[in-house]
């Protein structure tokens, strides 16, 4: 009888741990990013029509990020736990909504070139997060690439979606992308708990869904 109440606590134990550790990975509110553009293509006229700031909404393993340009509205929200993806344009008077599913998203990463993380010892305190140092390298083009990310505000399922990102185990508080001449270089500047609806990653009323390659034709890349 002892041993089995032993038992007992012990496996109680184990739970309340494992379900305090889900529940501290459970953050739910908003990131501002300082967004800068730096690279031999970056014009003084291509500078005013980039975006300054970009906002990732978090809920869990849901992400929604918006920004906002002279062009209009981009949004991208991920689902961790569906894996699923989506993309809302809202420009030059047209709302257009792209939906991903788990298999296309999966099919994009295997056809994406395997990137190698190596998280160093480095760290960085981004806005009082910890926040570890990771280089990412393609071995095709000898592309490097320096992140700081955190774990204090969700794990590697917000990133499932990115075939640079998705073995990143955490929120990325300093970050960049490059495209060609151009990098674009992302800072977070606050963070922001708050309650979070679920409708923030929901398609909008008034958004036409379309396919990836509708939207490739109408952009003249069909």
């Amino acid at each position: 009888m002892k041993k089995n109440l032993t038992f007992s606590w012990l496996a109680l134990t184990i739970f309340v741990l494992f379900s305090f550790q889900a529940f501290a990975k459970e953050f739910k509110g908003v990131v501002t990013y300082k967004i800068t553009v730096e690279g031999s293509g970056v014009t003084e006229e291509m500078k005013t029509m980039m975006p300054k700031t970009m906002t990732m909404t978090i809920k869990g393993n849901k992400a929604r990020s918006e920004i906002i340009t002279i062009m209009g509205k981009t949004v991208s929200i991920s689902d961790g736990d569906l894996k699923s993806a989506i993309t809302l344009m809202d420009m030059m008077g047209q709302k257009i909504a792209i939906q991903k599913t788990s298999e296309e998203i999966m099919n994009e990463i295997a056809e994406s070139p395997e990137v190698k993380v190596e998280v160093t010892s480095e760290t960085k305190d981004i806005l009082g997060y910890i926040c570890k140092k990771a280089i990412i390298t393609n071995p095709e083009d000898d592309m490097e690439l320096i992140i700081y990310f955190t774990e204090e505000l969700g794990s590697k399922e917000l990133n499932f979606d990115n075939p640079q990102f998705k073995d990143i185990n955490g929120v990325m508080l300093e970050f960049e992308i490059p495209y060609e001449m151009v990098n674009m270089h992302f800072t977070a500047v606050n963070v922001e708990k708050k309650n979070v609806d679920d409708n923030e990653f929901t398609i909008p009323e008034g958004y036409e869904l379309k396919t990836k390659e509708e939207m490739m034709k109408m952009m003249g890349g069909g």
